[in-house]
């Protein structure tokens, strides 16, 4: 017998889970364990519904809220005196090589902090939370930061 233990991975692995039911024509409910259920549909351009989450809303919103939230470790982290976060997100689909994909998608991040000391800070931050979020990293699309940064 091999008593020989393997080494650990350097690095956890994570699962994430969704399950999701179809409801009718173009709609389905999403859910995630412990997190409340909502109507999904194609967007109304794909003959889907008006004033639903479509998987295009949900897609630039994952980069926009990866990105924030990474941002948000950066800065209790560092202790950056933040007082407030607002961002916009635009991501454009087109038709590319045969078939429909992003290609951009470009967040507008409004950051404001306490200190004009911390305004240099945020921008440092707000820049290395773009480099490092897991969702942006992921996809083939271009994504664009722009921040306007801010003292309260």
């Amino acid at each position: 017998m091999n008593d020989v233990q393997q080494p650990k991975p350097k690095y956890k692995t994570f699962t994430y889970n969704t399950h999701l039911k179809w409801i009718e024509d173009r709609a389905g409910m999403i859910n995630s364990e412990g997190k409340p259920e909502f109507r999904v549909a194609s967007p109304p351009e794909f003959k889907g519904e008006e004033g639903v989450w479509t998987p295009e809303d949900l897609f630039v919103a994952a980069v926009e809220s990866c990105t924030m939230t990474t941002f948000l470790a950066f800065a209790y982290r560092k202790k950056l005196p933040l007082a407030s976060y607002d961002s916009r997100a635009k991501g454009k689909l087109e038709f590319v090589d045969g078939g429909y994909r992003f290609t951009t998608v470009v967040l507008q991040p409004q950051i404001f902090v306490k200190s004009e000391e911390a305004v240099e800070e945020a921008e440092r931050m707000i820049h290395d939370a773009h480099e490092k979020c897991l969702i942006a990293n992921s996809i083939k699309a271009e994504v664009t930061i722009e921040p306007e940064i801010r003292v309260q």
